[in-house]
């Protein structure tokens, strides 16, 4: 990784969050909170969700980013990120949210690992979220970065915190899954913590 000072700084207050997923907007906001940033999200501009059509969680958060950028004229940071399960070769991966179809059924998306998982007859569960982020500048210049949470997946799921596929996954070192934690710990721990600590030293640290 680059040194902090070969990054670009975000120097103004406001920035647009380029997700339509709530539970993305509220865990984003409470991690930029201390920044005293005015944060817009996508939808709440009425922009489009751009085609993820990616092929890495890099590439996805960057092809978001710069949309978001471009369409609002602001600084614009977007997040991609997604469970890998190692016995899945890494799946459900980049396709995570289209696992769970247009109605975002996240419970059936669960149920999809679970039920793969089983069809396999498999009985290692590690797994990992990844989180990348990528902040972007109406000229087109973008800052990267990527953050990981190690863990294992269990079934049934556990707990109505977090969003997505938290209920299944107990980070490692913990005996609470993501959907039973509370969020403040969470958010101390997670893959876009992970990653938001790359963000702040690079782009949003003051000098």
């Amino acid at each position: 990784m680059r040194s902090p000072s070969k990054h670009r700084r975000l120097t103004g207050t406001e920035l647009v969050l380029a997700t339509h997923n709530a539970g993305k907007v509220r865990e984003i906001r409470e991690l930029l909170a201390p920044y005293h940033l005015t944060v817009t999200a996508a939808g709440d501009l009425g922009l489009p969700e751009p085609d993820e059509t990616g092929t890495t969680f890099i590439a996805n958060a960057e092809l978001k980013a710069r949309a978001a950028a471009t369409a609002s004229g602001l600084p614009a940071l977007a997040d991609d990120s997604g469970l890998v399960v190692d016995a899945l070769g890494g799946a459900p991966g980049i396709y995570s949210a289209r696992w769970a179809g247009p109605a975002k059924d996240f419970d059936a998306a669960m149920a999809r690992v679970q039920r793969e998982l089983a069809a396999g007859g498999i009985g290692a569960r590690t797994a990992h979220f990844t989180a990348a982020l990528a902040l972007a500048w109406p000229d087109g210049h973008v800052e990267t970065f990527e953050g990981y949470v190690r863990g294992t997946v269990v079934w049934p799921p556990r707990g109505t915190r977090g969003f997505g596929y938290d209920p299944m996954f107990v980070p490692k070192g913990q005996a609470q899954s993501f959907g039973e934690l509370d969020p403040a710990f969470k958010h101390a721990i997670s893959h876009r913590a992970d990653a938001f600590r790359q963000l702040v030293a690079a782009c949003l640290a003051r000098e």
